[in-house]
């Protein structure tokens, strides 16, 4: 017994133990001493056994602290991943061991690392939600083990697998779970292509490897994400400032969505609070984005445009206050490093619109302040022109004034809306007593009140009636034309016009009696040109006819006896009028207007033929 006391403390293999037994026994000993014997044998060789497998414990115990120690040290994603393997291979001396990642989008695990793998087809498997021995781990996390695959029922084969599987030649197979917590992000196995049974020890060993792999995966993830942050606020900061240069260097907002277009290889356009678009840059157009502006105000963030995939708004800021808005097109998915570049831009952006704003406000005031000395009586003329040449405004040129309204816009709302309109047209727009006047270029004031009443009322959404008046030449005349303009607006909102634009010489008889710039030859001349035209050239009596239709209450039978024609004369007659004068010549209005001009021109001539 002593003999087996020290061959247990020298290490000695089980064949060492069993040597005094069987010595005794061929010495002849007692049987009682032999029988003694071989049962301290049998106990010493348990205990030796106990004793290997806790010596095998500590040296797998120790190994897997390494292998924790080596994975903590790793910060490539993928090098964690292949290590962990590797080491499960080590750990359990299997054939292979490999992989999977769980996919929450598909709801399945795919196959992400191999080692010792030879078949391509098992290295590009995926396995559904309690599929097979692996998607049966990813969905209950808990450990499987199976001595042959092939043959075990437990599991939910499919074609795809057990092909997989045979082409790989594995036959037990151990899978355990990669958990966070309680989330379950993947399975690591180990397996042999000879049927085994996977010991206890085996599956708390792969299991403590997992627990440690889930944590290293994890930390790996975050590693990446924290250093793809980092690259993403490099990178929206080298953006801000090259987008900030462009603006000191005197871009504009065209310029900055032309430069943000590039760098993210997309569709950039810029709108003002409004909605009016001032840039855009290799994009169409996009639906209305004002619920999307709203959201991105409150969340602080660009945010997706619903109802247009790939397309994202950001608001544009200044404190609280809404200057516009940016939106990118293009781009169904937006990752946060472009994202926080894209927002970078719309900062970029409202820098850039307060810098316009000021300068605007600035030219404004000027403008405004020029454009009230002109409309006043008093004034130097060349001094004045002076002023308007300084701000690139040239009063030599025909000018018409424009005096507008809107029913419910609020006054102020509408000056911004006719100075964009004064700017664009090269002229001025401000308040004068109490009033939205325009002085801009325009050979024609009333089609130039026309277009600016549409163009204002789809800007603010409301409608807005132009008077106008002109057009004017040199600053002198400007007074005179705006006191027109606005007896013009005025005659216009009386007649029920609102929404329209006019000049005095759109208005027909009464813009005799508003004007000086109309005159009684003009009116005749607009209202019966054509008919007067065709007596000259032709020596026939339309005028005539005409007078003397209306004289009689429209009665062909007395028109005839008065020119002393057939009725079948007068009707010729009548119908060449209307082929002049347009076929609603009958009409009441026009009627009235008819019988006015032809009044004027009896007395004119009456009077020109006394001279």
């Amino acid at each position: 017994m002593l003999e087996l006391l020290d061959l247990l403390a020298q290490g000695a293999p089980e064949e060492a133990l069993a040597r005094p037994a069987a010595e005794a026994e061929a010495a002849g000993a007692d049987p009682a001493e032999l029988a003694e014997l071989r049962a301290a044998t049998e106990t010493a060789l348990g205990i030796h056994r106990t004793i290997d497998r806790h010596r095998r414990r500590e040296s797998r115990l120790t190994a897997l602290f390494d292998t924790a120690g080596d994975l903590a040290a790793l910060r490539d994603p993928d090098a964690v991943l292949r290590a962990i393997v590797h080491r499960a291979k080590l750990l359990l001396g299997t054939d292979v061991t490999y992989l999977s990642l769980n996919d929450d989008e598909a709801g399945d695990t795919y196959m992400r690392v191999t080692d010792g793998s030879v078949a391509v087809a098992f290295q590009q498997v995926r396995l559904g939600m309690g599929q097979g021995l692996g998607g049966l781990v990813a969905q209950t996390a808990r450990p499987y083990a199976t001595g042959d695959y092939r043959t075990d029922t437990r599991f939910r084969h499919t074609g795809t697998i057990d092909h997989a599987v045979r082409e790989e030649g594995l036959r037990a197979i151990l899978g355990v779970p990669l958990r966070l917590g309680t989330r379950v992000i993947g399975v690591l196995y180990a397996a042999d292509r000879t049927p085994r049974t996977f010991t206890p020890d085996e599956i708390a060993l792969l299991s403590s490897l997992a627990d440690h792999a889930a944590i290293a995966i994890d930390g790996a993830r975050l590693m990446e994400e924290t250093r793809a942050q980092s690259e993403a606020l490099r990178r929206a900061e080298e953006a801000h400032d090259r987008l900030t240069d462009l603006v000191l260097r005197g871009g504009d907002v065209t310029d900055v969505a032309a430069r943000t277009a590039a760098i993210l290889d997309a569709g950039i356009l810029v709108h003002d609070a409004d909605g009016t678009e001032l840039a855009r840059s290799a994009a169409g157009p996009v639906p209305p984005t004002g619920p999307a502006v709203a959201a991105s105000r409150t969340a602080g963030r660009a945010v997706p445009l619903d109802g247009s995939p790939g397309t994202w708004v950001c608001a544009v800021l200044a404190g609280p206050e809404i200057l516009g808005s940016i939106a990118l097109t293009g781009r169904p998915r937006l990752a946060d490093a472009d994202r926080l570049l894209f927002e970078r831009a719309a900062v970029v952006t409202a820098l850039l619109l307060l810098l316009r704003r000021s300068v605007a406000a600035t030219e404004d005031r000027l403008r405004g302040e020029l454009l009230g000395d002109l409309l006043a009586v008093t004034g130097d003329p060349a001094g004045l022109a002076g002023r308007a040449r300084r701000l690139g405004i040239d009063l030599s040129r025909p000018h018409g004034v424009l005096a507008a309204h809107a029913g419910t816009v609020p006054r102020d709302r509408l000056l911004g809306a006719a100075a964009r309109a004064a700017r664009a047209l090269g002229g001025l727009a401000g308040l004068h007593h109490g009033q939205v006047v325009l002085v801009v270029p325009a050979p024609d004031p009333g089609a130039a009140a026309r277009s600016l009443a549409a163009d204002l009322g789809q800007a603010t959404g409301d409608a807005v009636t132009v008077g106008a008046a002109g057009p004017a030449t040199g600053p002198a005349d400007l007074p005179a034309a705006h006191t027109e303009a606005r007896r013009c607006l005025a005659a216009l909102r009386a007649l029920g016009r609102a929404g329209d634009g006019a000049a005095p010489a759109d208005l027909g008889f009464v813009g005799v009696l508003l004007g000086d710039g109309q005159g009684v030859a003009g009116y005749v001349r607009d209202t019966l040109g054509p008919v007067l035209d065709y007596d000259t050239g032709r020596g026939t009596e339309l005028t005539a006819t005409l007078e003397a239709y209306f004289a009689h209450g429209g009665s062909l039978t007395r028109t005839k006896d008065v020119l002393h024609v057939h009725v079948n004369t007068v009707v010729q007659r009548l119908d060449r009028i209307a082929r002049l004068l347009g076929a609603d010549w009958n009409s009441p209005s026009r009627a009235l207007e008819l019988q006015l001009a032809l009044r004027l021109f009896r007395l004119t001539h009456a009077i020109d033929s006394g001279k």
